[in-house]
């Protein structure tokens, strides 16, 4: 592979893995089952990858091969009475695009929110939700007993929701 190659590579990898939990969603809700789903998905990874160009906008994209790949798999399985008619899957399209559109806005407003922290407080929810931590560990490291532990995270998580909520609404009222 040459040097370019590579960087293309690269630069796909990294799109298609900041926007594949969503794009999964979307493809979930149009195809009946998981099993479809993952079909439905290796399918739209192969055609994303054989097409992928630097100009245009990712996610619109890729959503839109997405919403073909499955189209012609539900077209495939027509004979099956489960698949969703036209008229269904449109709707359910746009019910995923709307989630996955909340979803984003959702996981900006808690950046911001994070952001407005004290460190302190922020720097006791990264180590939380790091992968392995165990809350009982984490407690007896911070000399507190795992009660008091989670009476703070309670306390710091409906700070981040009331104030990723107000974040929401204020772009809305803005919108």
């Amino acid at each position: 592979m040459t040097a370019a190659e590579n960087d293309r590579h690269d630069r796909f990898l990294r799109l298609y893995v900041e926007h594949e939990e969503a794009l999964r969603g979307f493809v979930r809700s149009l195809v009946p089952t998981l099993e479809d789903a993952r079909e439905v998905m290796q399918q739209t990874a192969a055609v994303l990858w054989r097409k992928f160009d630097d100009s245009v906008d990712f996610r619109p994209w890729a959503f839109g091969v997405a919403k073909f790949e499955a189209l012609a798999f539900l077209r495939d399985r027509a004979r099956d009475r489960h698949v969703f008619g036209d008229e269904v899957l449109a709707l359910l399209e746009a019910d995923a695009m709307e989630a996955a559109r909340s979803s984003e806005q959702e996981e900006r407003a808690l950046e911001e929110c994070l952001q407005k922290l004290p460190a302190a407080q922020r720097e006791l929810v990264e180590t939380a939700y790091a992968p392995g931590v165990r809350m009982d560990e984490l407690a007896r490291s911070a000399g507190r007993t795992p009660m008091a532990l989670y009476k703070s995270m309670h306390r710091i998580r409906m700070t981040l929701a009331d104030c990723v909520q107000l974040t929401l609404n204020q772009k809305e009222e803005l919108a």
